[in-house]
């Protein structure tokens, strides 16, 4: 039977050893560890032990014990009753849901997480544990394409979702940062599948917007886009119309067309870190066949499916053959792709910046809209705006460090 509960917290400068001393107290007088935690910041360590003292055991001597052993490795060592009701409370609370709040930004100030923990305490969250996903920035090397971010594991549910919710996308605005809320589960650390949107996600450009500059309509065509992204104008519709616009375009265009294209900013590094971890890759586009097989041969996607544009003689046709790849097809070639691959929808994870894009975000596991319009960010249920498309990683639960592989 357990005599006493007894807390023990120890600090000091990081050094081999120091874990192994305690333990190795706690061990000569067969106390109990009943939970443990350890973090180094800045190689200065913070180790917790909460250690069940049993009744035959008189805990002066060991106290002693850990005192001596810590003086000797120059570390400070404090020592806190727990009380039996204090324990319970603490185990009780056992099983109760956990969420992750994820901020991400350029940079990371003070003022950032105080805002989002003081909105986290404001709705009744208790803060677990605190990580920082992004790597070890230099000083001299924070500029507009450094990346930081930093996770937040919390306890509890807000009594209003959609309030707290409203609140961290209040404070992203207000302070120019990305904030993300996710339930934390299982299937957050096991997807298996992650599918892109194309234009405007994997590359910086609307490739249909491209070919209407050289057909001599892209004022027309853009306008069409703008409606359509936006949710204005159903995309079946905005789409043929925008195709016709394009009727007797050379092909040799094509090719001019996709050399200028430029991949959005951390889309090499993020699809290379998710196939060195084993995960699976598709795009999934309302775009054209010809410029996604592209991309896809550059990257290494495994999956593609696009719109294919009708060549006839040598000139576009202005239309498009097969069924057209709008947001309910990208729906049904998600499910698709994870029945395929015999994952759960919860294992797959959808990225895309247009309305065309909600129906797959809105069934993924975990759907984000990057660099979106505000119809799409106000309806994914994560977004990124301010970093590149390797963001993604960290809403994953991916660190930086985990990328050197």
């Amino acid at each position: 039977m357990v005599k006493e509960i007894l807390l023990i917290n120890v600090s000091g400068d990081d050094k081999p050893g120091v874990t192994s001393a305690v333990t190795g107290a706690l061990a000569q007088y067969g106390a109990n560890i009943l939970d443990i935690g350890q973090a180094v910041i800045h190689d200065t360590l913070s180790l917790g032990i909460l250690a069940g003292i049993p009744d035959s055991v008189d805990s002066g001597p060991l106290l002693k014990d850990i005192l001596f052993q810590m003086h000797r490795l120059a570390m400070q060592v404090r020592f806190q009753p727990v009380s039996e009701e204090s324990y319970g409370h603490w185990v009780a609370q056992q099983g109760k849901p956990r969420h992750l709040v994820t901020l991400l930004a350029r940079r990371i100030a003070a003022g950032h997480i105080g805002r989002v923990t003081a909105v986290c305490a404001g709705h009744g969250l208790n803060i677990d544990k605190i990580t920082r996903l992004s790597g070890r920035i230099p000083l001299d090397r924070i500029d507009s394409h450094s990346k930081a971010c930093v996770e937040f594991s919390v306890r509890g549910t807000p009594a209003d979702t959609g309030i707290f919710r409203t609140a961290l996308l209040e404070i992203a605005a207000e302070l120019d940062v990305d904030i993300a809320y996710q339930e934390d589960t299982i299937f957050r650390r096991h997807r298996r599948l992650v599918v892109f949107d194309m234009d405007s996600t994997l590359i910086e450009a609307e490739v249909i917007d491209e070919l209407a500059k050289e057909a001599g309509v892209g004022t027309q065509v853009a306008t069409i886009t703008e409606a359509a992204m936006r949710g204005e104008i159903d995309f079946q519709e905005s789409f043929r119309r925008r195709v016709a616009l394009l009727e007797g375009l050379d092909e040799a265009v094509l090719e001019r067309v996709a050399a200028r294209l430029n991949m959005t900013e951390g889309a090499e590094e993020l699809i290379s870190t998710l196939h060195k971890l084993g995960y699976r890759t598709a795009i999934l586009s309302g775009g054209f066949q010809y410029f996604a097989r592209l991309i896809q041969h550059k990257l290494g996607i495994d999956y593609v499916h696009a719109n294919e544009l009708e060549i006839i003689d040598g000139k576009v046709s202005g239309r498009v053959t097969g069924t057209i790849v709008d947001g309910q097809r990208k729906a049904e070639l998600l499910k698709a792709l994870a029945a395929r691959e015999n994952v759960r929808l919860e294992q797959v994870v959808a990225v895309g910046d247009g309305a065309n894009d909600l129906p797959m975000l809105s069934i993924a596991g975990l759907g984000i809209a990057f660099r979106a319009k505000p119809i799409v960010r106000a309806n994914a249920k994560q977004a990124i705006s301010k970093l590149g498309l390797d963001g993604v990683l960290y809403l994953m639960g991916i660190r930086d460090r985990d990328m050197q592989i």
